[in-house]
Protein backbone atom coordinates (compact mmCIF):
# COMPACT_ATOMS: atom_id res chain seq x y z
CA UNK A 1 0.00 0.00 0.00
CA UNK A 2 2.83 2.60 0.99
CA UNK A 3 3.96 2.61 -2.97
CA UNK A 4 0.05 3.30 -3.96
CA UNK A 5 -0.03 6.12 -1.16
CA UNK A 6 3.24 7.54 -2.36
CA UNK A 7 1.78 7.81 -6.04
CA UNK A 8 -1.62 8.98 -5.05
CA UNK A 9 -0.09 11.73 -2.94
CA UNK A 10 2.38 12.75 -5.88
CA UNK A 11 -0.72 13.70 -7.94
CA UNK A 12 -1.42 17.11 -8.08
CA UNK A 13 -5.46 16.88 -8.28
CA UNK A 14 -4.96 15.24 -4.60
CA UNK A 15 -4.30 17.92 -2.96
CA UNK A 16 -2.68 18.22 1.04
CA UNK A 17 -5.33 19.93 2.97
CA UNK A 18 -8.33 19.11 0.71
CA UNK A 19 -8.39 15.34 -0.03
CA UNK A 20 -5.75 14.40 3.11
CA UNK A 21 -3.99 15.87 5.91
CA UNK A 22 -1.03 14.48 7.81
CA UNK A 23 -0.34 14.54 11.35
CA UNK A 24 1.67 12.94 14.04
CA UNK A 25 -0.39 11.12 17.35
CA UNK A 26 1.81 10.43 20.92
CA UNK A 27 1.26 7.09 21.97
CA UNK A 28 -1.64 6.33 23.97
CA UNK A 29 -4.09 8.48 22.43
CA UNK A 30 -7.52 6.77 20.85
CA UNK A 31 -6.91 8.14 16.93
CA UNK A 32 -10.73 6.12 16.11
CA UNK A 33 -13.68 5.14 18.68
CA UNK A 34 -15.96 2.77 17.93
CA UNK A 35 -19.67 3.33 17.41
CA UNK A 36 -18.77 7.01 15.78
CA UNK A 37 -19.71 8.16 11.78
CA UNK A 38 -16.59 7.73 9.96
CA UNK A 39 -16.25 9.71 6.69
CA UNK A 40 -12.16 8.94 6.25
CA UNK A 41 -9.69 6.46 5.90
CA UNK A 42 -6.21 6.50 7.50
CA UNK A 43 -3.17 5.33 6.13
CA UNK A 44 -0.12 4.83 9.00
CA UNK A 45 3.28 5.81 7.71
CA UNK A 46 4.86 5.13 11.09
CA UNK A 47 4.37 3.96 13.76
CA UNK A 48 2.20 0.86 15.59
CA UNK A 49 -1.20 1.27 16.82
CA UNK A 50 -3.82 -1.31 18.13
CA UNK A 51 -7.77 -2.33 16.51
CA UNK A 52 -9.84 -3.04 19.84
CA UNK A 53 -12.93 -4.40 20.09
CA UNK A 54 -15.68 -4.23 22.21
CA UNK A 55 -17.73 -6.98 24.17
CA UNK A 56 -19.95 -6.48 27.14
CA UNK A 57 -19.85 -9.79 29.78
CA UNK A 58 -22.38 -10.75 31.58
CA UNK A 59 -24.03 -7.65 31.29
CA UNK A 60 -22.29 -5.40 32.83
CA UNK A 61 -18.86 -5.39 32.16
CA UNK A 62 -17.32 -3.93 29.11
CA UNK A 63 -14.32 -5.40 27.67
CA UNK A 64 -12.39 -3.68 24.49
CA UNK A 65 -9.68 -6.63 23.80
CA UNK A 66 -7.10 -6.35 21.20
CA UNK A 67 -7.83 -7.20 17.81
CA UNK A 68 -4.57 -6.38 16.01
CA UNK A 69 -1.61 -4.64 15.86
CA UNK A 70 -0.86 -2.43 12.59
CA UNK A 71 2.30 -1.27 11.65
CA UNK A 72 3.57 1.82 8.93
CA UNK A 73 2.33 0.74 5.31
CA UNK A 74 -1.15 -0.11 6.97
CA UNK A 75 -4.77 1.25 6.04
CA UNK A 76 -7.46 1.30 8.58
CA UNK A 77 -11.13 2.81 8.63
CA UNK A 78 -11.84 1.47 4.90
CA UNK A 79 -14.99 0.54 5.77
CA UNK A 80 -15.60 4.21 5.17
CA UNK A 81 -14.45 3.68 1.99
CA UNK A 82 -17.59 4.73 -0.12
CA UNK A 83 -19.90 6.11 2.66
CA UNK A 84 -19.79 7.45 5.72
CA UNK A 85 -20.23 4.38 8.49
CA UNK A 86 -20.06 3.93 11.53
CA UNK A 87 -16.67 3.28 12.91
CA UNK A 88 -16.54 -1.02 13.28
CA UNK A 89 -13.51 -0.62 16.34
CA UNK A 90 -11.58 1.60 17.67
CA UNK A 91 -7.88 2.29 16.90
CA UNK A 92 -5.50 3.76 19.50
CA UNK A 93 -1.84 4.51 19.04
CA UNK A 94 0.98 2.06 20.88
CA UNK A 95 3.73 4.45 19.76
CA UNK A 96 4.12 7.87 18.45
CA UNK A 97 2.63 7.70 14.96
CA UNK A 98 2.53 9.66 11.69
CA UNK A 99 -1.22 9.34 10.26
CA UNK A 100 -2.72 10.03 6.72
CA UNK A 101 -6.22 11.01 7.34
CA UNK A 102 -7.78 10.34 3.56
CA UNK A 103 -11.63 11.89 3.24
CA UNK A 104 -13.49 8.96 1.50
CA UNK A 105 -15.55 11.22 -1.00
CA UNK A 106 -12.18 12.66 -2.22
CA UNK A 107 -10.42 9.01 -2.87
CA UNK A 108 -13.21 7.75 -4.61
CA UNK A 109 -13.42 10.41 -7.07
CA UNK A 110 -9.72 9.95 -7.59
CA UNK A 111 -9.62 6.43 -7.66
CA UNK A 112 -12.68 6.94 -10.48
CA UNK A 113 -10.83 9.57 -12.52
CA UNK A 114 -7.36 7.60 -12.68
CA UNK A 115 -8.74 3.76 -13.24
CA UNK A 116 -5.61 1.60 -13.43
CA UNK A 117 -4.67 3.22 -9.99
CA UNK A 118 -7.96 2.55 -9.34
CA UNK A 119 -7.78 -0.91 -9.80
CA UNK A 120 -4.09 -1.56 -8.05
CA UNK A 121 -5.46 0.50 -5.35
CA UNK A 122 -8.70 -1.75 -4.33
CA UNK A 123 -6.53 -5.03 -5.06
CA UNK A 124 -4.35 -3.99 -2.78
CA UNK A 125 -6.92 -2.98 -0.11
CA UNK A 126 -8.80 -6.58 -1.03
CA UNK A 127 -5.78 -8.14 -0.42
CA UNK A 128 -5.15 -6.46 2.93
CA UNK A 129 -9.02 -7.18 4.05
CA UNK A 130 -8.68 -10.73 2.97
CA UNK A 131 -5.76 -11.32 5.25
CA UNK A 132 -7.47 -9.52 8.28
CA UNK A 133 -10.59 -11.91 7.27
CA UNK A 134 -8.08 -15.14 7.35
CA UNK A 135 -6.49 -14.12 10.53
CA UNK A 136 -10.01 -13.18 12.57
CA UNK A 137 -10.95 -16.73 11.00
CA UNK A 138 -7.92 -18.03 12.95
CA UNK A 139 -8.67 -16.28 16.37
CA UNK A 140 -12.43 -17.00 16.39
CA UNK A 141 -11.48 -21.16 15.51
CA UNK A 142 -8.93 -20.97 18.76
CA UNK A 143 -11.16 -19.47 20.52
CA UNK A 144 -14.26 -21.98 20.14
CA UNK A 145 -11.77 -24.64 20.58
CA UNK A 146 -10.61 -22.72 23.74
CA UNK A 147 -14.17 -22.42 24.83
CA UNK A 148 -14.66 -25.87 23.98
CA UNK A 149 -12.08 -27.26 26.15
CA UNK A 150 -12.73 -24.93 28.85
CA UNK A 151 -16.56 -26.13 29.23
CA UNK A 152 -15.86 -29.52 28.70
CA UNK A 153 -18.59 -28.73 25.81
CA UNK A 154 -16.74 -31.15 23.01
CA UNK A 155 -18.86 -34.45 24.63
CA UNK A 156 -22.02 -32.86 23.48
CA UNK A 157 -20.48 -32.51 19.84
Amino acid sequence: MKHLFSDLLANTPFTEGVSWKRYRVSAGETIVQKGDEGKTLFFLEEGVVRVLGGAELDGHRRISPGLCDLEAGAIFGDVCLYEAKERTASVVSLTDVCLLEVRSDMLSVYLDDHPVQGYLFLKALFQAMSNRLGLANDRIEHLLAWGIKAHDIDKYL
